[in-house]
């Protein structure tokens, strides 16, 4: 069973209501209302903004070059692909490009009416108004993807919290029994959330609200380095001193996973940790200074996920309702 999205939706309903009011005005041609309609209506407000835009600068151009080519040569049809040769370099070279095909309609149109008038220019004028504005009216309303965004938000934070439970556990046992699933779905997870966040940005025309996009860009290079992390933990043997101490602060870590930045919390505890670790002795044998060679890379990588966290401005934990805890 087919399903109706709301973009067609828009779309009939535009295209219905622009040929009416083409007809209603008297238009000539009254059905290239719609089409100049379903052309400008976009999947975003600024896209729908910027089709309009180009489509209604392209088509005067091309009005004011019929009147020339038409009117001081003939119309013919090797005059419409003379024209073309320099209409066409024109909206390219005025970044309006993707008027060419509304223009194209002008241009057919004012060929065959086969005399420029006042009258003409005006209807098509008439004909690029209505469906511009149409278009514009249609899309003025966006649906909110928050709920959309917020799902795959929770999904990748509890990808995230499963990922830093199975370190804590191989840290403190040697032992992880782990399928890896997690690394897939937090790649499609981010993806999907990528993709819709950047809609919402480009609907909003009056502010910029990104909160949703730049958060996912933060979470995106932190899987890069929980990645990392996965490989680190592997090379330190339970039984380390500092193994523990290491575990500690993740599985905290892990339990306070969500969008709102206190990272400064755990940078703090996790310098008290580095400050331990400085009282190391020095390794023995080569196999000493693998594992210690890991602690310190593992710690440092900590510390690189905790700092991309800090530089996040973050959700205001007001506009979301939520109470304050510290998170990662």
């Amino acid at each position: 069973m087919f399903k109706i999205g709301y973009r067609t939706l828009k779309t009939a309903i535009g295209v219905t209501l622009a040929i009416s009011l083409a007809q209603m005005f008297a238009l000539k041609s009254f059905p290239s209302a719609g089409i100049i309609t379903i052309l400008c209506i976009q999947v975003t407000k600024k896209k729908s903004i910027h089709a309009a835009f180009c489509r209604f600068i392209a088509c005067i151009i091309a009005m004011l070059y019929s009147t020339i080519f038409f009117e001081g040569i003939a119309f013919h049809p090797v005059v419409i692909g003379l024209m073309l040769l320099f209409f066409i370099p024109t909206v390219v070279k005025l970044n309006v490009q993707e008027g060419v095909v509304t223009s194209s309609v002008i241009i057919l149109h004012i060929y065959s009416s086969g005399h420029v008038t006042p009258q003409l220019l005006l209807n098509e004028t008439g004909l690029l108004v209505i469906g511009i504005s149409v278009a514009l009216l249609m899309n003025w309303y966006m649906p909110s993807k928050e709920k959309e965004m917020t799902h795959f938000q929770e999904s990748i934070e509890e990808d995230f919290r499963v990922m830093m439970q199975k370190m804590v556990l191989y840290l403190r046992t040697g032992k992880s029994h782990w399928d890896g699933k997690e690394l897939m779905s937090v790649l499609d997870n981010l993806s999907k959330g990528k993709v819709l966040a950047y809609r919402d940005v480009e609907n909003h025309v009056k502010y910029h609200d990104d909160v949703f996009y730049q958060y996912f860009i933060m979470r995106e290079k932190q899987f890069e380095v929980l990645e990392n992390m996965l490989t680190l933990v592997a090379k330190i043997p339970s039984h380390n001193p500092y193994s523990e101490m290491i575990a500690s602060l993740i599985e905290e870590m892990s339990e306070h996973i969500h969008p709102y930045n206190t990272s400064y919390i755990y940078l703090s505890k996790l310098e008290g940790i580095k400050e331990e670790m400085q009282k190391m002795d020095l390794p023995l044998t080569r196999e000493d200074f693998n594992v210690q060679s890991s602690l310190f890379d593992l710690i440092r990588e900590l510390e690189k996920y905790l700092m991309l966290k800090n530089v996040y401005k973050g959700f205001s934990r007001k506009k979301r309702g939520m109470k304050t805890e510290t998170a990662s």
